[in-house]
């Protein structure tokens, strides 16, 4: 069966991707990965504990990541301080017959390493890519040069999905203007657990625009 193989990126760090990522693990009832994790809660929780707490999908479809750093800081330097080596020709999306969401870290231009860039790692995967995007003062600029560095190394974009409070202007320019396909906007929810943001995501979002 061909299932859906989705990465999550975004035009910065701390706009709702993760959130929006487990909102698709949930409506995709998925897989979710996130290659390198850098940055750990106090509790030693990261990303994938998040997902697990929001998707409402079972535990085991969590997967593990490839590296687990604990500075909160670009992979690349998160490694360095770790006193650990990525190895970016091992990071390959794992090979499973279900649907998958793949989460990056921050931007879509963040350094794994010193030589490869998230967006380097997409186009060898070749693997279709939601640009996740906030509505606030400076989106704009920020999604156009993100959807520019993604086509430069030949990304497919499936579409740009939009976090906060909307701005109709705004969402329009960059689907006008970036020639990429309005996937819909996650509103910040008073409170945000599995129940909420499934109803969100199906307010707000048709599944089949991830089927593509």
């Amino acid at each position: 069966m061909n299932h859906p193989r989705i990465i999550v990126t975004g035009t910065d760090t701390g706009i709702g991707k993760t959130v929006f990522a487990a909102a698709l693990t949930g409506a995709l009832s998925g897989h979710y990965w996130k290659p390198v994790q850098a940055g750990l809660d106090d509790d030693g929780s990261g990303d994938a504990d998040t997902v697990a707490r929001l998707a409402g999908v079972p535990r085991a479809q969590i997967l593990s990541e490839a590296y687990r750093l604990t500075t909160p800081c670009s992979p690349h330097r998160a490694a360095e301080i770790d006193g650990v080596t990525i190895d970016c020709d091992a990071l390959c999306p794992p090979a499973i017959d279900a649907p998958l969401v793949i989460e990056g870290a921050g931007g879509a231009l963040v350094p794994v390493t010193r030589t490869t860039l998230y967006a380097d790692l997409f186009g060898r995967w070749g693997l279709p890519v939601v640009l996740v995007a906030r509505t606030e003062l400076g989106t704009i600029n920020h999604s156009l040069l993100s959807l520019e560095a993604l086509r430069a190394r030949r990304v497919p974009v499936l579409g740009i999905a939009f976090v906060g409070e909307g701005n109709e202007d705004s969402e329009a320019t960059i689907a006008q203007i970036g020639q990429v396909k309005r996937l819909g906007r996650l509103p910040r929810l008073a409170t945000l657990d599995a129940p909420t943001l499934t109803a969100a995501f199906a307010a707000n979002f048709r599944i089949e625009d991830f089927h593509a």
